[in-house]
């Protein structure tokens, strides 16, 4: 592996919260079965920008909720990622209720910010709280030309 990749692959790693431990890497204490933490935000997400295998630092995104009346979406929370590419306090906690929620991520400024064309304009995520007692976490993997995303824990 060249040292480029090796310390893309640790920066990663550091990200999601691995150490070293005796000259191996270990995942986080917790990692499997993690509750939500008190005082902690019910909902996170972290962004990748997996061209360059880093954190997504700077991108602004709008946390919103759909409202049965008139199904209107109502915008609960603007933020921007931080060196990490997370949004801590995305929504505080005692918020969070059941129903559907959106996270709209402004991805043209991101890449326009770094000289970068890219297809999407925008991603939105949408998708549906039914327990508000647990903790959700909604990861975002970015390229100028695709993304992913999953149900993280």
């Amino acid at each position: 592996m060249s040292s480029g990749a090796a310390q893309r692959l640790q920066t990663l790693q550091r990200h999601v919260g691995f150490r070293e431990v005796g000259g191996q890497i270990s995942p986080p204490p917790g990692a499997k079965g993690r509750g939500m933490e008190p005082g902690s935000s019910p909902l996170t997400t972290h962004v990748l920008d997996t061209a360059s295998g880093l954190p997504a630092q700077g991108l602004y995104l709008r946390l919103s909720r759909l409202e049965d009346r008139g199904q209107q979406w109502t915008e609960l929370k603007k933020s921007c990622t931080d060196h990490d590419g997370r949004c801590p306090g995305l929504l505080p906690p005692g918020q969070m209720k059941a129903g559907t929620y959106k996270l709209s991520f402004d991805t043209k400024g991101y890449w326009q910010k770094r000289g970068q064309e890219s297809f999407y304009p925008y991603v939105e995520v949408v998708f549906t709280i039914t327990n508000e007692t647990h903790k959700f976490h909604v990861p975002l993997l970015l390229s100028p030309w695709s993304y992913t995303t999953y149900r993280g824990s």
